[in-house]
């Protein structure tokens, strides 16, 4: 039976179709293993951002800001949604978060970030990035 188009179909016997190729056979050996930067662990100032110094004073303020660090706003255990904003029992609601207080449960907060070079932090000078740009 000739047919207009060559097209392969139900219609079609096996003796007409035309041999397939072999596929090269690809050995996978589970999936890809992403390429990750690394993580550490860093406490910030609840107030500015600054990185704090690995074995900081918690009695002590921010260098940058002067934020008292023994306050409700830098603790781990500090939660708007929970009651008293504390994951922990207290008596009494301390109203000034930000303000240094005496709380028995206080831990720093301490958070897992990712690890970036120090070649992506932007230049401190736009006239010495235009100049990079153009470096001979």
């Amino acid at each position: 039976m000739e047919r207009k188009y060559r097209q392969r179909g139900y219609m079609d016997s096996e003796g007409e179709r035309s041999p397939t190729r072999p596929r090269p056979k690809v050995e996978n050996f589970g999936p890809k293993t992403p390429q990750m930067p690394g993580t550490h662990f860093v406490s910030r100032c609840a107030q500015c951002g600054t990185v704090l110094p690995t074995g900081f004073d918690p009695q002590g303020r921010c260098a940058h800001c002067g934020f008292d660090l023994h306050c409700c706003k830098q603790c781990a255990h500090f939660d708007t949604s929970a009651r008293f904003e504390c994951n922990h029992p207290i008596t009494a609601r301390i109203v000034k978060k930000d303000a240094r207080n005496e709380c028995g449960f206080y831990a720093p907060r301490v958070t897992l970030e990712k690890q970036t070079s120090p070649d992506s932090a932007r230049p401190d000078d736009p006239r010495k990035a235009f100049e990079a740009l153009f470096k001979k």
